[in-house]
């Protein structure tokens, strides 16, 4: 295990094109707390850790799978407080999960009927 002081940090352009998250995103991630103790330089730059990079690819895929900012909040919180929170932090995921299933469902019905549009029109 690397040494603290040793482990690479990056900057937040770094950190911005490592994660997939815009310069602002990653602020406005830290000013609502869904990241924290971001450390910062002497001048007051951040520098992020593996650590953060990643925390935020777990952030990324909440995101991405259309967890609200709320919820994925709330899943801060609890890992923050703690492993006697993972019972709540499996729920908040099952609940996600099953909501991500609907949206895959729906988007498989639609693309079904797309896939039907293109054989009629091909027929004609």
């Amino acid at each position: 295990m690397a040494d603290n002081a040793t482990a690479p940090t990056y900057t937040i352009g770094e950190c911005a094109r490592r994660s997939g998250f815009t310069m602002d995103t990653l602020r406005y991630y830290e000013r609502i707390g869904l990241i924290d103790d971001v450390r910062r330089t002497a001048t007051g730059q951040r520098r992020f850790t593996d650590a953060d990079l990643e925390w935020l690819g777990t952030l990324k895929c909440l995101r991405d799978t259309g967890m609200p900012v709320e919820q994925m909040a709330r899943f801060a919180d609890l890992v923050r407080e703690g492993d006697h929170t993972i019972p709540e932090r499996i729920r908040l995921l099952e609940e996600h999960r099953v909501a991500v299933d609907e949206r895959m469902a729906d988007l498989a019905a639609k693309r079904d009927y797309i896939s039907g549009k293109i054989d009629y029109y091909r027929s004609v």
